[in-house]
């Protein structure tokens, strides 16, 4: 491979295994949207207390795998899953098992901030009163949902004000905090700066940061320096044509460690994506 321009990887004092203490596993998995199938044959394992990010170029299937991991899918007309996807060795897709409480133990942070038109609190302490959780104290919930989300100390004067009055990073971290207030295991999200400037991007990818010590968290990024700041692992996701239809389907090209992806690829095309010849 011809040397190009890297990019700094860093993840601070972190220590990252070889291979994932798997939370989550994914095992030839396709996604079909009618007959169009999105996904095509992908495995991945991802890692307890780890961020891991998927990258690749729009219609790659990124954002169909993550929505796959917490059944959102479920809410498309036509949308199929195919092959395994366990989450701490249960089947989510398995008969019996409630797409609802899949959903809670694995939560979602959207693109574009998408606060309830309530007061701050409120949409805290929505989530704990719509799932039956009972904290002894709703104002300490609140309290600390939003202070692990690094925003208490910006709107503990203000809590009973509309959220729509916040900027778009603060709604960005008010929707962080009423995701984690439901106690989640796991949080995916789905290019959560998109929306945001840069100072924003980065309170929200220090917030990455700080909550992986606590959570899995699985992120689609566009931007390659974010995945190369903020993530341990990276996926890249390419689409290449269906043998059965000849539509463009999605495939997990390669996955590694974050630094080894940027740095070292082992697959051409990995080298051509972050290297910025195509895509």
């Amino acid at each position: 491979m011809t040397e190009q321009r890297r990019l700094d990887v860093s993840n601070g004092d972190r220590v990252i295994p070889e291979t994932p203490n798997a939370v989550m596993t994914l095992d030839d998995v396709n996604v079909f949207y009618g007959k169009f199938r999105a996904v095509t044959d992908v495995s991945l394992a991802f890692g307890e207390r780890e961020i891991t990010a998927l990258i690749g170029p729009s219609g790659c299937g990124k954002s169909t795998i993550l929505r796959s991991l917490n059944r959102m899918n479920d809410l498309v007309d036509g949308a199929r899953v195919q092959g395994q996807i366990k989450f701490r060795g249960e089947e989510i897709y398995a008969k019996g098992v409630d797409p609802i409480e899949v959903r809670r133990r694995i939560g979602m942070v959207f693109q574009k901030p998408n606060p309830f038109p309530k007061s701050i609190y409120d949409n805290i302490a929505y989530g704990a009163r719509v799932t039956g959780m009972k904290p002894s104290s709703m104002d300490d919930f609140v309290e600390e949902s939003l202070t692990k989300a690094a925003l208490w100390d910006e709107v503990k004067d203000k809590l009973k004000q509309n959220a729509y009055g916040l900027s778009g990073g603060q709604q960005q971290r008010l929707c962080i905090a009423r995701t984690i207030a439901v106690k989640p295991e796991m949080i995916l999200m789905d290019e959560p700066c998109s929306a945001l400037d840069p100072v924003a991007t980065l309170r929200i990818e220090d917030l990455m940061k700080d909550l992986s010590n606590e959570y899995t968290i699985v992120i689609v990024t566009h931007n390659m320096q974010q995945a190369a700041r903020v993530a341990d692992r990276t996926a890249f996701f390419t689409a290449l044509s269906d043998e059965g239809s000849g539509d463009r389907t999605g495939v997990l090209v390669e996955y590694d460690k974050t630094e080894k992806i940027f740095n070292n690829p082992k697959d051409q095309r990995t080298e051509d994506y972050v290297s910025g010849r195509f895509g």
